[in-house]
């Protein structure tokens, strides 16, 4: 039932104004996400009213997607919903089912896509005593932000012996000398400089925002010299042209102050993609924000995840200049579905990302201590349980309450 309460809205300047009582949209998700959901709202609800006395409170309006929306409505991702989450401006979500191999579109890069989210945010950072394979990871605590809109998962793709795919396979063979194995399939990867400056503006901006001290281009532009090569290239220009006072290029930072980077200063730096997989494990410490184009990204995010002790402790958030989807960044894992078993957390901490959105800071606060309290003190789901000696093994929704149990205490 929808609870009733006042529209978030945005200013020209890009800035929210948030009420006491503000609407948020919220989509439960497929296979666990319901009980995964369940728990975490508890928690939201709980971290503000802890917080703020009772004082604010969250108005949650559902929205359906997924399963549950094409069993009620024969759609997979309704128009409604959309327009909901584009009034409301902020919504958060469980995870969607997507098939492999065939079938429906993505609905996660739908949404993306059709709502203009360009910006995937999945910070990570180590909440002890999470079990990690890294031997310090502490030192894991970086910013990713992915691209989303283009590269590879713009969509562009042509079955093996398709009518399409042949009749590209031509005219790549015939009008631009390329050579094309014979009945391949097809992918197109566009990638442009609007696009990509946004991305890294944004990239730059939380990073000045929270006095970081680098933001690393990601990227594999010894190959694909003209698309990701282009994008460190303009990514380079986006800090110049529009940051030209806060920002200095890695080389500028040991030609000119020796290695030694001014006050108010961040510094600009690119990676190869490969190279970066490498440096992110043996000396993740020199790393804050990691701007990327959407195939590297979705890679490297949850390669970082799994060094912070894996995808069911990983928030995300994909957000645009006019509204912001905050969502789990694991799968619907279906087996698991309806039995009250797996881990909450990454919804919670997302739930914590989009508290910061609103400017609900000592609640997100209160949230991210009481959810490591809780892992501190033992009790936690199977998943870290078994790799936790002398842990206390409990449900999702028993989780959720041990969390909410030491916000209220």
């Amino acid at each position: 039932m929808e609870q009733q309460g006042e529209k978030i809205t945005i200013g020209a300047d890009g800035k929210l104004t948030v009420g006491d009582n503000p609407m948020i949209a919220f989509i439960e998700g497929d296979g666990t996400g319901p009980d995964i959901w369940r728990a975490a709202r508890g928690v939201l609800d709980a971290g503000v009213a802890a917080a703020y006395g009772g004082k604010r409170r969250i108005a949650w309006v559902e929205v359906l997607a997924g399963e549950k929306a094409h069993k009620l409505t024969g759609e997979w991702l309704p128009r409604k919903t959309l327009e909901v989450i584009k009034d409301l401006k902020v919504a958060i979500k469980g995870p969607l089912t997507t098939p492999v191999g065939g079938g429906m579109r993505s609905l996660n890069v739908a949404i993306r896509q059709i709502l203009d989210l360009y910006a995937c945010v999945r910070p990570v950072r180590y909440v002890p005593p999470v079990p990690s394979p890294l031997k310090e990871p502490e030192k894991v605590d970086m910013v990713v932000f992915r691209e989303n809109t283009e590269d590879l998962y713009a969509g562009i793709e042509y079955e093996a012996g398709s009518e399409q795919a042949e009749k590209l396979t031509r005219f790549l063979e015939d009008e631009l000398g390329a050579s094309v194995p014979e009945g391949a399939g097809l992918g197109i990867k566009p990638m442009s400089k609007k696009n990509t400056s946004r991305l890294v503006a944004r990239a730059i901006d939380y990073a000045i925002d929270r006095g970081l001290s680098s933001v690393t281009l990601m990227h594999k532009g010894n190959i694909m010299k003209f698309t990701e090569g282009a994008f460190a290239k303009w990514g380079y220009e986006t800090a110049r042209e529009l940051y030209g006072d806060r920002t200095i290029t890695e080389n500028e930072l040991w030609d000119d102050y020796n290695g030694k980077r001014p006050e108010g200063r961040v510094v600009i730096k690119d990676r190869i993609a490969d190279m970066l997989f490498q440096q992110v494990l043996l000396r993740p410490e020199e790393f804050d924000v990691i701007a990327t184009p959407n195939l590297n990204g979705d890679y490297i995010s949850d390669a970082l995840a799994a060094q912070a002790g894996g995808l069911g402790m990983a928030p995300g958030a994909n957000m645009g200049d006019r509204c912001a989807v905050f969502e789990a960044t694991h799968g619907t894992a279906p087996k698991y579905a309806g039995l009250d078993k797996v881990n909450p957390g990454s919804v919670i901490l997302s739930g914590v990302m989009m508290l910061e959105h609103l400017g609900w800071n000592e609640a997100a606060q209160a949230v991210r201590d009481a959810l490591a309290a809780t892992i501190a003190d033992g009790v936690v789901t199977y998943d870290l349980a078994r790799q936790m000696p002398g842990a206390r093994e409990v449900k999702c929704s028993t989780f959720g309450r041990e969390i909410e149990k030491r916000l209220k205490g």
